[in-house]
């Protein structure tokens, strides 16, 4: 091939961390030319090898606008040759200097078969991810060999979330992207809401009216769930996460993954309950059997035979649990993000904010809640799933006259406030009702009974911020009994 039609060096941009040395990174110009040749000669090789290959796995910066031009001409329907794209690169400083526009004919001529077209994109590909995992190891090694403040437990966070990252989608995170690409996937969301009978864009908590407030729960969204001890928070996030779980559905893809269609794969970090607890509270809303009555063994044997047949059709519900106390908030990062690779996830609930650790706590417990929240929310971008973190008030609540609460009551209230992208407050009126009990028989107390029924199953959850639609109140009904959360027209 003559000299001038060599692809030229590729002088990588400065984006401040340490470059990988680039002459003599992994790479295959031949296969780069090889693969663009077979899409021009036959555009339906774009189809064969886009849901792998992007922009940004090929080595020169050349073959990586053409690849561009000719994947947005083709995602239009357009027709994509040498003569085509012509228009596209005559004023191209780079494509000038290895020949013009006759390069594109070159590449045509350079073209693999097509069969063989996406073995030469799985090339491009594993090159990309080992320039990647260089990039990854220089920058660590530099990071762990200068003398700054940062703790090792930080930078093993980092590295592990860029390599995470690098093996989900086989690009590490960060860096500017097209807007095209935030559109599609708005266009993906706007179309599965429209697709869904319910109108719902996220997954679904199984109870209508919050649904209708939230519009399911999103991938990427940290939510925070607050209540006073005892108001029911942790009932309301088992409830969903069970809803979840038994709605999971999938389906199978070309490549071997699998596609949430409904529900989700739930992690979920019991920090305060034990998991023989959550279970029995599990069993308790499955069955309708009173989770007391399991607890001080007082059941029938129909009842008994009831909760046995239960325990075994739900015992592969795509729930999983870890109840280790004061966990560290980079254990949970990792081992969630190990959930996510080996079997899926698609939610994330915790339980409860205040129990989680971080390296922060030596300088003040507002610093180690905002750097809680700060790293769940990353999470919730990381892995792409909603996140629920549960959250204690503070007692300034039960000091007002008005006990619903509000914003300014979460503890450690501006950093979570900051970071949530919804902020959701559980409050039953007869729990403070309860509390006023007047003398058994006297007049007050029938007053009393008559007002606590009418009151005693109602449950309110109170959206008191939400980023991407209204604040309001979602009317529920509550189930004492079975700790259970259900609409109201169904109770």
């Amino acid at each position: 091939m003559d000299d001038a039609l060599v692809p030229m060096e590729y002088e990588p941009a400065d984006y401040g961390e340490p470059e990988v040395v680039l002459d003599t990174a992994p790479h295959n110009l031949e296969a780069e030319q090889a693969l663009l040749g077979a899409l021009l000669y036959d555009n339906e090789v774009y189809f064969r090898v886009s849901d792998f290959l992007h922009v940004e796995h090929f080595y020169d910066p050349v073959h990586a606008r053409i690849y561009e031009t000719a994947s947005d001409l083709i995602g239009r329907g357009s027709r994509v040759d040498a003569v085509i794209l012509k228009t596209h690169f005559e004023r191209d400083d780079g494509l000038k200097e290895i020949g013009g526009v006759t390069y594109l004919a070159v590449l045509m001529e350079s073209a693999a078969d097509t069969p063989a077209a996406k073995e030469y994109a799985k090339i491009i590909y594993e090159l990309a991810t080992r320039r990647e995992l260089i990039r990854i190891g220089n920058a660590l090694k530099v990071s762990a060999t200068d003398a700054t403040d940062v703790a090792p437990r930080e930078l093993i966070v980092e590295a592990e979330a860029e390599l995470f990252s690098l093996a989900e989608q086989g690009t590490a995170k960060g860096g500017l992207k097209a807007f095209k690409t935030g559109l599609a996937k708005s266009l993906d969301m706007v179309a599965a809401a429209h697709a869904n009978e319910g109108g719902l864009s996220g997954i679904s908590t199984g109870l209508k009216a919050l649904d209708e407030k939230l519009g399911g729960l999103h991938p990427s969204d940290l939510i925070i769930l607050a209540g006073r001890p005892s108001m029911g928070k942790t009932s309301l996030a088992t409830n969903i996460a069970f809803d979840v779980a038994r709605n999971y559905r999938y389906e199978d893809q070309p490549d071997g993954t699998r596609k949430t269609v409904s529900g989700g794969i739930v992690g979920f970090w019991s920090l305060e309950m034990s998991e023989e607890q959550l279970t029995t509270r599990l069993l308790s809303e499955y069955t309708g059997i009173s989770g007391i009555a399991m607890r001080k063994g007082q059941l029938d044997v129909d009842q008994y035979g009831e909760v046995r047949e239960a325990a075994l059709e739900i015992q592969n519900l795509p729930l999983h649990i870890d109840d280790t106390g004061g966990i560290h908030i980079a254990k949970l990062a990792a081992t969630a993000r190990r959930q996510k690779r080996r079997t899926g996830l698609d939610l994330i609930v915790v339980d409860y904010l205040q129990l989680v650790t971080s390296s922060k706590g030596r300088e003040g417990r507002v610093q180690e809640i905002s750097d809680v929240t700060q790293k769940l929310k990353a999470l919730a971008k990381e892995l792409n799933v909603p996140v629920i973190a549960l959250s204690q008030l503070s007692r300034q609540v039960e000091q007002r006259q008005d006990k619903k609460p509000q914003l300014s009551d979460l503890r450690e209230s501006g950093s979570i406030e900051q970071d949530a992208d919804v902020v959701m407050f559980v409050y039953r009126e007869a729990y403070y009702k309860e509390r006023e009990r007047p003398q058994y028989k006297t007049p007050e107390y029938l007053a009393w009974e008559d007002e606590f029924e009418r009151i005693k199953d109602h449950a309110e959850v109170i959206i008191g911020k939400q980023r991407h639609g209204p604040i309001g109140t979602a009317e529920i009904a509550f189930d004492g009994s079975t700790t259970t959360f259900r609409d109201r027209e169904a109770y």
